[in-house]
């Protein structure tokens, strides 16, 4: 599969999660009064969930275990996670930003400069085969 399919595939992934992630954000907050923080954390981790699914078995077709490729993504998670909540609390509190801007802003650079380089040479990186 060329680079560009894997990446174009890995954008659709991470925008379908990234959407199931800003949802529930936006609830977590505005219905159920949650610090944005706390919310980023909590749908962070569901976002992640989906995004798992659909790189796994979809972007890089990935044939190692699962359970070597969860240990990794977990830690990536937590690496995401904390970059989103952190970087949207520093833009929205000094840059007086909304937090839902702040959170787009950040989830740009998260994803593309955290999340898609981890997740494509490390978590489900290609096996090398041995003849």
């Amino acid at each position: 599969m060329s680079s560009l399919i894997v990446f174009l595939k890995a954008q659709m992934s991470a925008f379908i999660g990234g959407v199931t992630d800003y949802l529930i954000m936006i609830i977590c907050t505005e219905l159920f009064g949650i610090h944005y923080t706390i919310s980023i954390v909590i749908s962070g981790v569901l976002g992640a969930v989906v995004n798992f699914s659909i790189n796994k078995y979809w972007t890089f077709e990935a044939k190692a275990p699962l359970g070597k490729q969860i240990s990794k993504f977990i830690i990536v998670v937590l690496g995401s996670v904390f970059f989103k909540s952190g970087g949207t609390y520093l833009v929205t509190e000094f840059r007086a930003i909304d937090y839902r801007i702040s959170r787009l802003l950040i989830e740009l650079f998260v994803s593309l400069g955290f999340n898609y380089p981890m997740q494509k040479y490390w978590v489900f990186k290609k096996q090398k085969t041995h003849i």
